[in-house]
């Protein structure tokens, strides 16, 4: 714990002067506090979670001072010394965001009518981090439930990562007759959901059926092992999720459940959007950077700036007919 402390020391100087000088005693006065507290506890596990608390509030408290300090710097500048603190500054940012929050981009289309393609968003990777590593008594944690919009690793290729809506939690029944989703017997109405034909495929649109050929190995195993009287059952530590576009999302009808641990974090806020193919978005070439060079102002979407995508449950509507 008392490396821990003279790391955190060390941050402290990510602060203005001014606001370190008068409040910095006081802080560490409260970090010690807290170390004493986590120590007291039996194990390792309360160590990262109060870690993680420590990293929020410092980044939230560096972000504010720092702002308000900038703004005074800006009409004054004190040569070297703003430097080296803003240097300072920026490298701890780095570190901090490189761990709290991620950058993703959105390269199809499946999830549209909520997001859209070429959507670069920041992701949250602290609110669904495994309980066991962050300490619930000290790091707010939140379970996953049913709504929410999650990132997380594409089961069939965790290099690549996907952006969905949870429809079914472990212990949940899930079935699609004629393109409406019934859990657990009840019809959901889902106003984020948007259809973009006007068949109707039989795989697609009346799941479960037997394996198709777009089934991945997991999505066949699917089929075989939890399948019960016409409904796929969600097995635990699992996830069934669908696209907001679902007329073309591939997702758990095809590749499968979602393990719980597989499961990054949730959207934070889009803080770009531009209109690019989803060849161009999937990885950055010469011909896309001079794209975005030429046509920067053009094709940047301005409404979705700052956006915040939202999750939100479906309303449970009676027996299935």
């Amino acid at each position: 714990m008392s490396g821990f402390r003279r790391i955190y020391s060390l941050m402290l100087y990510a602060y203005p002067r001014d606001f370190r000088r008068e409040y910095g005693k006081e802080i560490e006065r409260a970090c010690r506090d807290c170390c004493r507290a986590a120590a007291q506890r039996r194990g390792w596990r309360p160590v990262p979670g109060l870690a993680a608390h420590l990293m929020a509030d410092w980044f939230t408290t560096t972000v504010r001072e720092g702002g308000a300090a900038l703004w005074l710097s800006l009409r004054q500048i004190h040569g070297w010394g703003f430097i080296r603190e803003w240097a300072v500054t920026i490298l701890l940012y780095l570190f901090v965001t490189a761990t709290m929050v991620q950058a993703y981009v959105v390269p199809t289309g499946s999830m549209e009518g909520t997001i859209r393609v070429g959507d670069h968003m920041l992701v949250d990777r602290v609110s669904y981090a495994n309980p066991g590593l962050v300490g619930r008594h000290i790091l707010p944690y939140r379970e996953v439930r049913r709504g929410d919009l999650v990132v997380f690793r594409y089961p069939e290729d965790i290099r690549q990562n996907y952006v969905k809506r949870v429809i079914g939690l472990p212990g949940d029944r899930i079935r699609l007759e004629n393109k409406q989703v019934i859990r657990n017997g009840s019809r959901l109405v889902e106003p984020y959901t948007q259809h973009i034909t006007s068949y109707i495929d039989v795989y697609r649109d009346d799941f479960p059926q037997p394996p198709e050929v777009y089934t991945t190995p997991r999505g066949r195993d699917m089929l075989a092992r939890h399948v019960e009287n016409g409904e796929v059952v969600v097995p635990a530590d699992a996830l069934f999720v669908l696209g907001d576009n679902r007329d073309n999302s591939a997702d758990s009808r095809y590749w499968g459940f979602v393990p719980r641990s597989y499961v990054i974090g949730e959207p934070l806020l889009v803080y770009w959007s531009y209109d690019a193919p989803t060849a161009d978005l999937e990885e950055w070439s010469v011909d896309h950077l001079v794209d975005v060079a030429e046509h920067f102002f053009t094709r940047t979407r301005w409404e979705r700036t700052l956006l915040v995508p939202r999750s939100q449950a479906a309303r449970e509507m009676g027996g299935a007919r």
